[in-house]
């Protein structure tokens, strides 16, 4: 069980708003409605947002100041998250300042993956928490963040659960879905679909090999957020990858 947020451990209409209507994680159905123990658990995961959402305004505070965009990477495990952290990195050298915080329940894997292509990166180890927080990104900003930085990417921990309610201080979230996946996760995972103003679609080399529909996948993605942006590409054939780039640069231009 997650410590923090009391939930289960789980493995071109252009707009960049960001969500603060956050919902409260479940409570498991097997406590008691009335007990003393719902009561005890429900106001500790509101004191937990509620300290989290202030942090996460200072964070926003601190990154607009320095007038730094920051997005966060939200998806399931073995998305491509950081394959296409790399491929980008890459493609934005020389062109955009940018910086990376990655966070795993353990190892540092994904930052030694993503070091050496132009960018300050930081690996965050969450433990037994299933998310990454806005105290533990705070605390790196300074770090990573350093002057000049235009674009911090933070790839958060492999969930579509747990990520989507805790605020970090980004600019907004993106929403990765894999071709493998299936179209229909952004109907079985709402909170972060409806959240994510932007949606890239990762492994499009491999749609015409998969039981896979592009045209439910889009439908299923503007049913739960009408207008959302949405990428279709390969980090690994290239597919893709020039509009993905020039719609970051325009992000910091």
């Amino acid at each position: 069980m997650c410590k923090e947020c009391g939930c289960g451990d789980v493995e071109h209409d252009h707009d960049h708003p960001h969500d603060h209507d956050h919902e409260h994680p479940h409570v498991h159905a097997h406590v008691p409605a009335d007990s003393g123990l719902t009561r005890r658990t429900l106001t500790l995961q509101r004191k937990v947002l509620s300290e989290n959402d202030a942090r996460a305004e200072a964070n926003r505070a601190w990154l607009a100041e320095r007038g730094v965009v920051a997005i966060n990477f939200i998806s399931s495990p073995g998305s491509g998250k950081t394959y296409l952290l790399e491929r980008t990195l890459e493609r934005l050298r020389g062109r955009v300042p940018c910086a990376v915080i990655t966070g795993d329940q353990r190892t540092d894997n994904d930052a030694r993956r993503l070091m050496g292509r132009g960018a300050e990166v930081r690996q965050i180890e969450t433990f037994n928490a299933c998310h990454l927080d806005a105290a533990r990104v705070g605390d790196l900003l300074p770090e990573v963040a350093s002057p000049g930085i235009k674009l911090l990417f933070i790839e958060n921990v492999g969930n579509l659960v747990c990520p989507a309610a805790f605020d970090l201080g980004e600019t907004f979230k993106v929403a990765l879905l894999s071709t493998t996946e299936g179209e229909d996760k952004p109907v079985k995972y709402p909170t972060l679909f409806s959240q994510a103003p932007v949606v890239v679609l990762t492994k499009m080399d491999l749609a015409p090999h998969l039981d896979w529909s592009l045209a439910k996948c889009r439908e299923y993605l503007r049913r739960i957020r009408p207008g959302v942006y949405i990428f279709e590409l390969s980090a690994r054939s290239g597919q893709g990858m020039d509009a993905w780039i020039e719609y970051l640069e325009k992000l910091v231009g």
